[in-house]
């Protein structure tokens, strides 16, 4: 049996309110993260997706107030990520309501976190977030890409597919691979990236970055994405989840 694709609307949240930018720069309001949630859990979102995208620049915690509020209006799986630094962090999100918890830059300067969290809660509850680029300068990667951290504004000079392979033996349940290259742009998402992820992973994979027609959440999935993450073509009303699950549909995907 054909597993269904996912749509999850990604909600960038700074200071309480959702924002959304190009390449994680030039923020735009786009609303307020409670009200979008219950709108997008009322409209066929499969999960939503709340990344503080501060948090982790900031050092803050993660607003948990607003995680609280969201999970009380919604009634679909609710990723959390921002600012996550131990498996204690990841036990107050739960509690505060999130189903699964993002982890990035703390993973990536202690990748043993991994698998606290994973020994601790179970694989499922773990989404690893790869922000990846294409490498720039002298930085010189196998793959191409380097995985970055502070929302894309530090090289980390680490190879993007040979570090989601590595999560995912460390016991990542799901990998986020976000390309910071296409992020905001609608430009379509980097196939060639999932690609190469796909190729070295078994876990699902969830594509974002760049999409800006229902057709691109198609190219993804055929690509090798399990599920497909968007934020300002829905924020923004450009098309909305049934938009794209139709013409998902339409290409012989099946979504649910």
């Amino acid at each position: 049996m054909a597993v269904s694709i996912r749509i999850i609307p990604c909600l960038d949240v700074d200071a309480g309110r959702v924002v959304k930018g190009v390449n994680f720069e030039n923020l735009r309001d786009a609303g307020d993260p409670v009200e979008l949630a219950a709108t997008y859990g009322a409209t066929g979102a499969d999960e939503l997706t709340f990344l503080d995208v501060t948090a982790s620049s900031g050092s803050r915690e993660t607003t948990y107030d607003v995680v609280r509020r969201t999970a009380e209006q919604v009634f679909v799986p609710l990723t959390v990520g921002g600012g996550v630094r131990s498996p204690d962090d990841v036990d107050t999100l739960l509690r505060a309501g999130a189903d699964k918890v993002g982890v990035n830059t703390a993973a990536i300067a202690r990748p043993e976190l991994i698998s606290e969290i994973a020994q601790r809660f179970g694989s499922q509850v773990l989404v690893l977030s790869v922000d990846a680029r294409r490498v720039q300068g002298d930085t010189r990667t196998e793959s191409g890409y380097e995985v970055t951290t502070h929302g894309g504004r530090v090289g980390t000079g680490i190879d993007s597919v040979e570090w989601a392979e590595r999560v995912a033996k460390l016991g990542a349940g799901e990998i986020l691979l976000n390309s910071m290259d296409a992020d905001g742009t609608h430009d379509g998402f980097d196939l060639q990236m999932i690609r190469d992820v796909r190729d070295v992973v078994s876990v699902p994979l969830i594509a974002s970055g760049g999409a800006g027609r229902p057709e691109d959440f198609v190219d993804a999935v055929r690509a090798g994405a399990d599920a497909v993450l968007a934020a300002s073509v829905f924020h923004f009303g450009q098309f909305t989840i049934a938009d794209v699950k139709e013409h998902m549909r339409g290409a012989g995907i099946e979504v649910r």
